[in-house]
C-alpha cells in the first residue's frame, strides 16, 4: 500500500513536463533567443552606440519611471478598492467591482482615446486642471494616468482573494487585544497581504513596461521628453533600422527580466518570512 502511486488527472511527469518545455521553447524561449542571437552579430561598439544614445536613454527613463510609479498608485490605491468592495456591503458594490476589470476588456486604444479626450485642456476633466497649471494631456503625466488605468485591476484582482480569506474575527481580536487600527493592519493585516500586494504590483508594472496602445494618444510622443521606449522601437522599424529596433528590444528584454527577477526574489524573501513568523508563533503559542 505504501508503494502504491497517487492518481493524477494529468500525464506522468516526464510527459507533462514535455508539454511544457515545447510550450514554452516555441512561444517564449526561442523567439526571445531568436532575438538575443540577432543581436550578438552586431559588434559591442555598434550595440553601445545605439543602446545608450541621448534618445534611447530618454526613452528608457520614461518607460521604466512611469511604469514603476504607476505601479506603486496602482498597488496603493488597488488595496483600498479591494479591501472596500470585499469587507463593505452596499448599493452597486457589484457593479463597481465589475468596472475593475474593465481595463483589461477595453481596447488599448480606445483607452488611450479617452483618456486623451477627458484630460485634454477642452476635455470635461482638463478644462478644470489647466487653470491651476497642471497639465495631463501629451506630457509623462498623461502616460502615468494612462498606465494607471491599464494596471489597477492586476493588483485589485490579486489582493482580493486574499482579503476575502482573512476573517474579520482577526482584527476584532487584535482590537480587544488593545491595537490601534495602524498596528492591527502593520502587525497583523499586511504581513497577510504583502506577498499578494506585490504580485499585483509586478504584474501591474511588467504590463505598464510594454504598454502602447493606451499610451501614444495620451504621450505626446515627444522624443526626450514623453516618447516612450516601444514607440521609438516602432519609429526604428518604420525607418528599416531592424539593427535599432533590435538593440532596444534587448535592452527592455534585459532591463524587465532583472527587474522582475529582483521583485520575485524579495516577494520570495516575504513570502518565506510571513510564514516562519507564522510558524514561531504557533510554537510559541
Amino acid at each position: 500500500m505504501l508503494n502504491a502511486s497517487r492518481h493524477n488527472v494529468l500525464p506522468g511527469f516526464s510527459l507533462s513536463l514535455g508539454y511544457v518545455l515545447v510550450y514554452l521553447s516555441l512561444l517564449v524561449l526561442i523567439p526571445l533567443g531568436g532575438l538575443v542571437a540577432r543581436s550578438m552579430q552586431m559588434s559591442f561598439s555598434d550595440v553601445w552606440a545605439i543602446a545608450t544614445s541621448p534618445r534611447a536613454l530618454a526613452a528608457y527613463k520614461v518607460s521604466f519611471g512611469c511604469a514603476l510609479l504607476a505601479a506603486i498608485v496602482n498597488a496603493f490605491f488597488g488595496l483600498i478598492v479591494a479591501w472596500v468592495l470585499v469587507r463593505y456591503d452596499f448599493w452597486g458594490r457589484k457593479l463597481i467591482d465589475s468596472f475593475v476589470d474593465l481595463p483589461f476588456s477595453l481596447p488599448t486604444a480606445v483607452a488611450g482615446i479617452t483618456l486623451t479626450s477627458l484630460y485634454a485642456n477642452t476635455g470635461w476633466v482638463g478644462q478644470y486642471l489647466e487653470p491651476l497649471g497642471i497639465k495631463v494631456a501629451f506630457t509623462p503625466l498623461g502616460i502615468v494616468v494612462a498606465l494607471i488605468f491599464i494596471g489597477i485591476p492586476f493588483v485589485v484582482r490579486t489582493v482580493q482573494p486574499v482579503i476575502e480569506d482573512i476573517e474579520a474575527d482577526v482584527e476584532e481580536a487584535a482590537a480587544t487585544l488593545g491595537a490601534t487600527r495602524w498596528q492591527t493592519f502593520s502587525k497583523v493585516l499586511f504581513p497577510a497581504l504583502a506577498p499578494a500586494l506585490l504580485t499585483g504590483f509586478t504584474l501591474s508594472f511588467a504590463r505598464a513596461v510594454g504598454e502602447y496602445g493606451s499610451v501614444i494618444f495620451i504621450a505626446g510622443n515627444m522624443p526626450m521628453v514623453s516618447e516612450i521606449t516601444p514607440l521609438l522601437i516602432i519609429s526604428k522599424l518604420e525607418q528599416y533600422d531592424l539593427p535599432g529596433a533590435i538593440v532596444l528590444a534587448v535592452v527592455m528584454l534585459v532591463i524587465s527580466f532583472v527587474l522582475l527577477l529582483a521583485i520575485n526574489l524579495l516577494q520570495w524573501w516575504s513570502a518565506n518570512r510571513h510564514s516562519g513568523r507564522h510558524v514561531d508563533g504557533g510554537v510559541q503559542a
